[in-house]
């Protein structure tokens, strides 16, 4: 993330728009950087918030998601200081089996709780890499999941990756 910075500072003299993409993990200080410079230069910092409970996430991450939780808030504080573009954006992975509409719930809760109208994406899955035994999200879990987020009390939710979703339900 050190680099990262110090390369988009580099960038953002120049005019550069800076987006980020982030799991959340980063030092917080270096974060307040990549927001500072996201918001600068007129980019965002998308947030993969892959769970809301913990243990769910150590099971999809093998990692805590303290840090991640924590450093959605930081940055996520400082939304309606640009909100349009939106400078905070979140997306959840639709992880058949894991990540179900009562999970988006809680993350949706989450997000609404610091500013209902962050944007948030929910990503359909599609099996590779290490988890190739799984099913793709279907479009019946997407809507549901969709729908969790928006009873919330999030007014800014679409489905992602409608490319990889199944027609089974």
């Amino acid at each position: 993330m050190l680099h990262a910075v110090a390369a988009a500072s580099k960038l953002a003299k120049k005019g550069v728009v800076i987006c980020w993409e982030t799991a959340g993990t980063s030092n917080p200080k270096l974060l307040d950087c990549a927001v500072a410079l996201s918001l600068e230069t007129g980019g965002c910092i998308k947030f993969d918030l892959k769970a809301y409970d913990e243990a769910l996430h150590v099971a999809l991450t093998g990692a805590s998601n303290q840090r991640t939780l924590e450093n959605f808030a930081r940055a996520a504080r400082r939304f309606s200081e640009r909100p349009d573009p939106p400078l905070v954006i979140a997306s959840t992975l639709l992880v058949p089996g894991y990540v179900d509409p009562p999970e988006v719930a809680l993350i949706a809760r989450f997000i609404a709780s610091i500013n209902p109208n962050i944007p948030y994406a929910l990503l359909g899955f599609g099996p590779h890499f290490y988890m190739q035994d799984l099913p793709r999200t279907s479009v019946g879990h997407a809507q549901a999941a969709e729908e969790a987020a928006r009873a919330a009390g999030l007014a800014n939710v679409r489905i992602g990756n409608r490319h990889l979703l199944s027609r089974d339900y």
